[in-house]
């Protein structure tokens, strides 16, 4: 017997069903939600297409990979009528810097957001599954763009970096979505744009990768290059700084977040429980750890073809910006670095010592066998500190 009928001729049904979705899921973790057609999601398809053609994506796969597919809700549930969209925060919480030498790591990922916002989509379809409907979660598995999603279900506006912005609440939110069959009402008004003139995001962009209103070049993006396999691009190592994981700039900068964070550093206790993965890591256990401890730690993070040495490699980065070069500890580990077995983690070893201004221990790298690595051995850097 079909249960799925009332909501077609019916619009209180419909309202009804609407209501009690929307009433469960702020009961959740949810902090918004919105409903959505299942029409192809513009602007993200000629936008992906475009920059993509552009060379703005770099070696950027996700929802890049097949734009089509991506843009397409029903490529995922031919029978779909509704996109129900859903945010939680992550931008709660002051967490202070350690005493010890530390990489920093985006907010977002601080720790698993994404589970939450998973657990509460899940109740949503359940109860949608309840009434005889089929329902799809989908979150961060860039079967969609849940940015064009939550826009299009009217939860905010498009940044000019490119994030969603929530109105008076900002960017710090993750997004997903549940894809239902069931015909529900849907918005119909897009957020208007409340960025105005303002361009903190693009004065605040370490590497200058907003190359336009919204348009960002992954291939600068330091939340992208951190991320993606192969060596650092030397142009950027030194804007890299202590970010061991992702980027918070821009969104640090935008006015609707810069308020939520000034009102916190004003409260006398931090909210947000700290944890060994909270906002920092330390470089030196990262560094020593064996590749399983790595991973059992920071496995939930993209990391380019789970290889440990994309975390190691960005960790001597943010070890050559930071570090005390006459720290006997950092020496054992520059040392460790130029003798490994990995050339990628030895070029970025040198420029480490470079960085550091410990030319010095470079003897055992002078006659390497890799031609990487002695292409590396010719690249000038800016040395932190000069000759005692």
């Amino acid at each position: 017997m079909d249960t799925r009928g009332p909501e077609q001729g019916a619009p209180c049904e419909r309202d009804d069903l609407a209501r009690r979705i929307r009433e469960l899921a702020l009961s959740t973790s949810l902090d918004s939600i919105g409903f959505a057609s299942t029409e192809v999601l513009e602007p993200a398809r000629t936008v992906l297409h475009s920059r993509k053609a552009r060379g703005l994506s770099a070696t950027m796969n996700f929802t890049y990979r097949n734009p089509d597919r991506s843009t397409d809700p029903t490529q995922a549930m031919p029978t779909a009528k509704t996109l129900v969209a859903g945010a939680v925060g992550y931008g709660g919480g002051v967490v202070q810097e350690p005493a010890e030498l530390s990489g920093r790591v985006a907010r977002y990922s601080w720790r698993d957001h994404y589970a939450d916002l998973r657990t509460s989509l899940e109740e949503v379809a359940d109860l949608l599954r309840s009434e005889g409907y089929a329902a799809q979660v989908h979150c961060d598995d860039n079967s969609l763009v849940d940015r064009n999603v939550a826009y299009r279900a009217g939860l905010g506006w498009y940044g000019k970096n490119s994030n969603l912005l929530l109105p008076d609440v900002g960017s710090w939110f993750v997004l997903g979505s549940v894809l239902t069959d069931a015909d529900l009402p849907t918005n119909s008004e897009p957020v208007a744009d409340q960025c105005g003139s303002c361009q903190r995001c693009f004065e605040g962009c370490p590497t200058d990768a907003i190359v336009g209103p919204g348009i960002i070049d992954a291939g600068r993006c330091i939340a992208w290059i951190v991320q993606a396999e192969g060596p650092i691009p030397l142009e950027f190592r030194e804007a890299i700084g202590d970010r061991l994981y992702g980027c918070d700039d821009c969104q640090d900068v935008c006015p609707p977040n810069r308020a939520l964070v000034i009102a916190e550093e004003a409260t006398p206790v931090a909210t947000l429980p700290t944890t060994e993965m909270d906002a920092w890591v330390s470089l030196v256990w990262l560094l020593m750890a064996s590749d399983e401890e790595l991973m059992d730690r920071v496995g939930r993070w993209y990391i380019a073809k789970r290889d440990p040495a994309v975390v190691r490699r960005t960790a001597l980065v943010n070890l050559g910006n930071t570090a005390d070069p006459s720290d006997p500890e950092i020496v054992t580990i520059l040392e460790r670095y130029l003798d490994h077995q990995n050339p990628l983690l030895r070029r970025h070893a040198i420029w480490a010592c470079r960085r550091l201004g410990r030319d010095d221990l470079l003897g055992p790298v002078m006659d390497d066998p890799d031609d990487d690595v002695q292409e590396e051995l010719t690249v000038s850097v800016v040395a932190r500190f000069g000759p005692d």
